[in-house]
């Protein structure tokens, strides 16, 4: 079986709509070329078929295909991986700064909700495309996605906070070198959590951490102190395929009980997996008999 996939559940079941809010998909190269100035490479194995396996081992229900920066501006391999997974899918995707109002209509009547920026280095936009992009595609009810390192979060967080429409932080702000709750940055995220129109995604605490598996101890303080400040703000996702470690994937069965210890309850965190992804990415509400039990 391919290491991208868990050879067994989670301990913890999650509930029906479960959503994983960040993950990517990519494809044969003859389909899908990536971007010729791209210095990542795709992740072999992480098509859409064995993230179907993966979902279901894990017991999750919906998803947000994150568009790789492999792909540049080309969001088909996102788009693709959507249909497949069909109403219960969202997608983040990559669009250059002369963006057409009719490209965005278009995708977001194909499920888009926002708008990737990732500033860590190859990715498609730059700190210069910011607004632009965030004024453009919040007429759309987009949010802007952005990954940067979280050392430097205070130093641009009152950029962020003025931009319209919704931001979300990646990887519990994505310190590059694990910091303490008190650092600087750490705490600007925090305060943007505390504006009200900011979400983080729990995940991706093996990319960084220095401690390391199983439980990523010094990574996993940050998430923790996260879900206790603002747990209707925080997100689950899995970050698979880990495109950080081809070849040496972490396991997601214990990313997702790592998460539900972090939670402290099934119920925080049946609600994190469900209802604050519902809110920000639109799902429809789960009729009556659907709904997790409390």
């Amino acid at each position: 079986m391919s290491a991208l996939i868990p050879a067994r559940p989670p301990a913890f079941r999650p509930p029906p709509g479960a959503c994983d809010c960040h993950m990517h998909i990519y494809g044969p190269a003859e389909t899908y070329p990536p971007a010729p100035d791209s210095p990542f490479p795709p992740v072999a194995g992480g098509d859409i078929a064995a993230y179907m396996k993966v979902r279901a081992r894990l017991g999750l229900s919906r998803a947000v295909v994150v568009q790789p920066s492999v792909y540049g501006f080309d969001n088909r391999a996102t788009l693709d991986a959507m249909s497949v997974l069909g109403e219960e899918a969202r997608g983040v995707a990559v669009v250059p700064p002369d963006v057409s109002e009719d490209e965005l209509d278009r995708l977001t009547g194909l499920g888009i909700r926002g708008i990737r920026f990732f500033m860590i280095g190859g990715g498609a936009l730059g700190w210069a495309d910011l607004e632009t992009l965030a004024a453009k595609t919040a007429a759309f009810g987009w949010h802007v996605q952005m990954q940067m390192d979280g050392r430097l979060l205070h130093d641009e967080a009152e950029r962020l906070s003025r931009l319209p429409g919704r931001l979300v932080i990646d990887h519990n702000g994505k310190f590059l070198e694990p910091v303490g709750l008190d650092h600087p940055g750490f705490a600007a995220l925090r305060r943007l959590l505390d504006g009200g129109r900011t979400y983080v995604k729990t995940s991706g605490v093996y990319e960084t951490s220095r401690t390391g598996a199983p439980d990523y101890a010094d990574v996993a303080a940050l998430a923790r102190a996260l879900i206790a400040h603002a747990p209707e703000r925080c997100l689950f996702a899995t970050n698979w395929p880990h495109p950080s470690r081809p070849g040496n994937p972490p396991d997601d069965a214990r990313l997702v009980d790592l998460f539900r210890e972090w939670c402290g309850s099934d119920a925080l965190a049946a609600g994190i997996m469900t209802d604050n992804a519902a809110e920000l990415y639109g799902f429809t509400p789960l009729e009556p008999e659907q709904e997790r039990l409390p």
